[in-house]
């Protein structure tokens, strides 16, 4: 079943969601403390690095096929495929940030957070880039679609998100989800919903916005998301919301309660931040 959302309520959700990444601190989680000294440092696959304090273009014809921006930060690592805005290596550092979630372990989270995109890329267009006070975003549009990528360097909270836009409203586009080696997909025993994390303190979720989940295992999550739509990514106590903080019981039955086979998802529902994420 597919949920039918006008235009103008897909708006507003998308409003309440940018919100709730960007400057509205939520409150669980001390968002000034989990940021301090956060800040975000660019390399082109050239090996040149992307001036910050503002807004930045970059011709598309000066950017390889499948090259690599790295995107370096305090508490945040990661790497870009600047032809699709493909994430790879989401890694969480250890920092002596009072709410660091890591124990003193820097851990990827991710290997990709990759869009499936077929024949389409975005080689050609200009990669816009805003990098300031901390939060990052990356804009790049081909001829059939645009993607951007928007992120907050920050020990914890709602710091990343991903949307894509085509031409149809209605179009759709596959995100692939992958685990790094240490963390995986569970239920969590309070909630009932999915959450990741480890074996340690690192605790977060995948977070939709009129995105369908089609296939889960332990390690890997697809996710169908509609144009217009995002899937976004939460850390720390904000996404084990209604349950208490990590406990050593909490920590002894994650393992237990840790998504066990593979399955898929006959009919899959959109969901909006507040179904199952």
């Amino acid at each position: 079943m597919r949920l039918s959302i006008r235009p103008r309520a897909l708006g507003a959700l998308l409003s309440l969601g940018f919100c709730a990444l960007f400057g509205v601190p939520s409150a669980h989680a001390a968002t000034s403390v989990a940021c301090t000294g956060g800040g975000f440092s660019l390399v082109l696959p050239s090996g040149a690095p992307v001036g910050g304090g503002g807004k930045v273009e970059i011709p598309g014809g000066s950017l390889p096929s499948h090259g690599i921006l790295k995107v370096r930060g305090k508490y945040i690592d990661f790497d870009v495929d600047v032809s699709t805005l493909g994430v790879y290596n989401y890694t969480l550092k250890a920092t002596d940030n009072p709410l660091d979630i890591t124990g003193g372990v820097t851990t990827v989270l991710f290997t990709r957070k990759e869009p499936i995109l077929g024949t389409a890329t975005l080689d050609g267009g200009t990669l816009r880039v805003e990098n300031k006070d901390g939060e990052l975003r990356l804009i790049r549009e081909g001829q059939t679609l645009k993607m951007k990528i928007q992120a907050k360097d920050c020990a914890q909270g709602g710091i990343f998100q991903l949307e894509p836009e085509l031409a149809s409203e209605t179009g759709t586009i596959d995100y692939v989800h992958t685990l790094g080696p240490a963390v995986f997909y569970f239920t969590n025993p309070y909630t009932g919903k999915i959450n990741f994390g480890n074996a340690n303190l690192i605790r977060g979720k995948d977070s939709p916005q009129v995105a369908a989940k089609l296939v889960q295992d332990e390690r890997e999550t697809v996710w169908r998301v509609t144009s217009g739509g995002r899937m976004g990514g939460v850390l720390g106590e904000d996404a084990i919301e209604n349950s208490p903080p990590a406990t050593p019981c909490t920590q002894s039955c994650q393992a237990q309660n840790q998504v066990h086979g593979r399955y898929e998802v006959p009919d899959p529902v959109y969901e909006s931040d507040g179904g199952e994420d």
